[in-house]
């Protein structure tokens, strides 16, 4: 170990080269290097380099084609179309996927009441309770519509169809949250909304709200549409407040009862 080395044009021994490796080795130099430093990112890369410094990520599998907006529509169209009874209505609807709220709602939703009542009420969707038990208009709001009906000798559960009620929802099944449904939404449900008014075939349609409102009339603005006759699926309807809304502002409570008057008056009961 008595022989001569260089480094950096010092002249070492055996033994101290040993140790300056040593040295080393416990700061954690562990790869050789040159003398002087080498800046590898001007390095030309070549193939094998670049595929041992930065594998080429695997090309993303095509995703499927998605059908659009107007296809969808179109679907939903000739599956209501195609339905000759509510029952056949309820099931194409029930079926049909272009809906994404379907996978987060507990029940579909069809309607409640006679369907041979001369009069049909169309409200916005199910809430929580509706979700639950699968029928429209049975949580506080449905309650309370059933006692306002009840004042002017209608209900849904009579027997005579001159003084029953039918009841559905523009949606058919929940919103997440109870959140209003968009606009595509409204557009997705009217087809088969649209089939099953031809189907029921009443005299006069309550817009009970907003969203019956949009998707009848394409407006909204219930306070300012309420008390007056207009023509939705080219029957009379008359647009009405929300019962949810009547619990919030009891004050309103006189308006709707205007409004029931009048329903009464034009089915001559």
């Amino acid at each position: 170990m008595d022989s001569q080395l260089t480094w950096r044009g010092v002249e070492i021994d055996g033994w101290t080269a040993l140790a300056l490796l040593e040295w080393q080795r416990e700061m954690g130099a562990d790869e050789a290097i040159l003398d002087d430093p080498l800046d590898r990112t001007e390095l030309p890369v070549t193939r094998s380099a670049a595929a041992i410094t930065a594998p080429a990520a695997p090309e993303p599998a095509p995703k499927p084609g998605l059908p659009d907006a107007a296809e969808v529509t179109r679907h939903a169209e000739s599956l209501a179309a195609a339905a000759m009874t509510l029952d056949q209505l309820a099931e194409a609807q029930q079926g049909f996927d272009g809906l994404e709220l379907k996978r987060g709602a507990r029940n579909f939703v069809f309607s409640d009441g006679n369907p041979a009542a001369r009069l049909m009420i169309i409200g916005e969707a199910p809430g929580e309770e509706e979700d639950t038990r699968g029928l429209p208009f049975v949580g506080r709001a449905g309650q309370l519509l059933d006692r306002m009906l009840a004042a002017i000798g209608m209900g849904r559960d009579l027997p005579d169809a001159t003084r029953s009620v039918y009841i559905a929802n523009v949606l058919k099944w929940r919103p997440p949250g109870n959140r209003k449904p968009s606009a595509q939404e409204i557009a997705l449900s009217l087809p088969f909304l649209r089939r099953q008014i031809e189907l029921a075939g009443p005299e006069i349609i309550v817009l009970m709200g907003n969203t019956p409102c949009a998707a009848a009339l394409n407006r909204e603005g219930i306070t300012r549409l309420r008390g007056t006759w207009v023509e939705a699926f080219g029957r009379p309807a008359m647009p009405m407040t929300h019962p949810a809304y009547l619990l919030r502002t009891p004050i309103a409570k006189r308006e709707a009862w205007a409004d029931l008057l009048a329903i009464s008056e034009k089915l001559g009961l």
